[in-house]
C-alpha cells in the first residue's frame, strides 16, 4: 500500500516535485496506462489542497470519454471542441480557467466547481485524452499547477503504455 503525503502548506513548487516523487514511485513497474491513471488521479485528489475532482477522458472515436477519475460522477462523454476538456484536446495545449462560469461553452458536470485546468495527453503528436483537475475556489490553478501537472502527465506517459486505448 502506498499512502498519498498532502501538499498543503508546501509552495507550489516543492508541492509538484513531490507528487511526481510519489507518483514516480506508484509508476514503478507498472506498465498499465489505466491502472496508473487510476492512481495518478487518486494521488493528485488527496495530494493537491482545494481540488474536488481529479481525473482523465480518453479519445475515443472522436469523443473524450470518461476514463479514472476521483470525485463526484461526471459527464461521460465530451466532444472534442467543447467545453474545457474538449478545447483543450483540440487544441493540444494545457487550458487554465480562472472562472469556469466565464469560459464559453462550459460543461458544468459539478457546480461546486469555480476553477479548472485541462492537460492533453500527446503521445508522438497524437492526442490520447486529457488530465482534468477542478477546483470549488475562483482563480485556483496558475502556471505552476499547469508546469507541475505537465510533468505529471509527461511522467504517466513514460511510464504507461496507452496502445490499447487508441481509438
Amino acid at each position: 500500500m502506498h499512502d498519498v503525503k498532502t501538499t498543503a502548506g508546501l509552495p507550489k513548487a516543492a508541492a509538484y516535485r513531490e507528487i511526481l516523487g510519489q507518483l514516480a514511485a506508484l509508476f514503478s513497474g507498472e506498465r498499465s496506462g489505466v491502472a496508473n491513471a487510476a492512481n495518478m488521479a487518486a494521488a493528485l485528489y488527496q495530494a493537491l489542497p482545494d481540488v474536488n475532482w481529479a481525473g482523465f477522458y480518453f479519445l475515443q472515436e472522436g469523443d473524450l470519454v470518461l476514463g479514472p477519475f476521483q470525485g463526484k460522477v461526471a459527464c461521460v462523454r465530451i466532444r472534442v471542441g467543447k467545453g474545457v476538456c474538449g478545447t483543450a484536446a483540440k487544441r493540444l495545449e494545457t487550458i487554465t480557467v480562472p472562472d469556469v462560469n466565464a469560459f464559453p461553452g462550459h460543461i458544468a458536470c459539478d457546480s461546486a466547481s469555480r476553477s479548472e485546468i485541462v492537460v492533453p495527453l500527446i503521445r508522438k503528436g497524437s492526442l490520447i485524452g486529457v488530465l482534468d483537475v477542478d477546483s470549488p475556489t475562483l482563480g485556483r490553478f496558475d502556471r505552476e499547477d499547469a508546469a507541475g501537472l505537465g510533468a505529471a502527465v509527461d511522467l504517466l506517459l513514460l511510464a504507461s503504455d496507452f496502445g490499447r486505448l487508441a481509438g
